[in-house]
């Protein structure tokens, strides 16, 4: 007996009295009881799978259920494998940056973009630098002029608490 992992009803777990049955090749074998599908399934040496419970019939197919499952969780492991983590990489910023430090900075961030990564770049102010938030927006308008060959905005510069913070993107190659 095989362990119904996925929430599909297998032989003998389906109860209704008549099922629309499907043969293991695709061919449609029509209208009939349960009992008699689950038979037919039998002396194939396969599985009766309910594969569409809500119809009317309920819609069984004639399966290997095993290698069914088998095959569900490779195409998931494959999926799993093939998707991009994109990260979100912070470069810290302050007012008073010198310009080998912002080149360091800016390299950094290339690099990030290059990799696929996002970067949030977060300007912080100190003490009475709150007062002057053009200077900020001058530099990230800097900072962006450094990298935008490699990077779309996706967050334009904007003041939140003692931050201004812009999220910026990696430039999508289209060949």
């Amino acid at each position: 007996m095989i362990i119904n992992t996925k929430g599909m009803q297998v032989n003998e777990e389906i109860r209704d009295p008549q099922i629309r049955l499907v043969d293991d090749d695709g061919s449609q074998l029509g209208i009939m009881a349960s009992k008699d599908a689950q038979k037919i399934a039998l002396s194939k040496n396969l599985d009766l799978v309910k594969i569409a419970p809500m119809a009317t019939p309920p819609v069984c197919k004639i399966m290997d259920y095993s290698k069914y499952i088998f095959e569900q969780n490779k195409k998931e492991k494959e999926a799993r494998k093939n998707q991009k983590i994109v990260l979100l990489k912070v470069v810290k910023l302050n007012l008073n940056i010198e310009t080998n430090d912002m080149n360091t900075k800016l390299n950094h961030t290339i690099k990030f973009l290059k990799n696929g990564d996002k970067v949030k770049v977060a300007l912080w102010f100190k003490s009475r630098e709150i007062q002057h938030p053009n200077l900020g927006v001058e530099l990230m308008g800097r900072f962006l002029a450094g990298c935008e060959e490699y990077c779309v905005i996706e967050k334009p510069a904007k003041l939140e608490g003692r931050t201004m913070v812009m999220i910026l993107a990696p430039k999508v190659v289209k060949p």
